[in-house]
């Protein structure tokens, strides 16, 4: 029996599972096996892990465990300097696709003017890994088998329920800030929006609307009609809410 000493730096440490919180731990195996498949099975997905330290030396996922290994593992916010990531940056732009419980984080990214695909319910997770390989989109998700298939270069386990702190910590893992560009697509169907003149659609409008905005959007895909209502202002305070998190 082989046994190496892992320890999970910063928030990595918040995810082990059957593990006390921010302590070492001794891993036992007899097999040769990857660093990669001994951080997964401790219940960190690779996309997690921003470095590996083995024995004080930077390793990459493929790394053989040795007996009497020491491995630091850590995530993007605490990259030791001697270390390169081995996160790969997304392309950008960046794209991301969601999976089927982020639904309103889906809309708020639309909302900040990111493109974000929010896949039909039927979908396997097999089907969501390949359409995240195929189109190189960000999986973003709060199911961690899901981000532990080997094909998904790029992704983010999300830790909190609430949406804002949702759209924070992916705005501050991907440094987004910068990259805002709001009412630029569809909450609906993530097509583009554009100007549209009140005279086209004057026949789809409710009474008080077409009495009270003359400035429209419209849909390039769905055809889904945008002005600013009564919804405007708290919308733009959330954005600027949003904005200010990144002190």
């Amino acid at each position: 029996m082989k046994t190496a000493r892992f320890h999970f730096h910063g928030d990595l440490a918040e995810l082990l599972r059957n593990r006390q919180s921010g302590k070492l731990f001794d891993y036992s195996f007899q097999e040769a096996q990857t660093v990669k498949h001994l951080i997964e099975s401790a219940g960190i997905p690779h996309t997690e892990a921003a470095a590996i330290l083995a024995n004080g030396q930077p390793v990459n996922f493929n790394y053989l465990v040795q007996d009497g290994d020491r491995i630091g593992v850590y995530p993007p916010t605490a990259v030791p300097p001697q270390a390169p990531s081995l996160q790969p940056p997304p392309p950008r732009p960046i794209r991301f696709l969601l999976d089927n419980h982020l639904g309103k984080l889906t809309r708020y990214l639309r909302l900040l003017g990111f493109d974000a695909l929010y896949p039909p319910d039927h979908l396997t997770d097999a089907e969501l890994v390949q359409l995240a390989h195929d189109q190189q989109r960000v999986m973003l998700t709060r199911d961690r088998g899901l981000l532990m298939h080997k094909r998904i270069a790029h992704g983010c386990l999300l830790r909190s329920k609430e949406t804002t702190e949702q759209v924070t910590a992916v705005l501050q893992r991907y440094d987004l800030y910068d990259e805002i560009s709001p009412w630029q697509r569809c909450l609906r169907c993530n097509g583009r929006l554009r100007p549209v003149p009140k005279a086209d659609i004057l026949d789809r409008l409710e009474p008080k609307t077409k009495l009270y905005y003359e400035d429209f959007q419209i849909c390039q895909e769905c055809g889904q009609i945008y002005w600013k209502g009564s919804h405007f202002a708290s919308l733009e305070e959330w954005i600027a809410q949003v904005t200010r998190r990144q002190a």
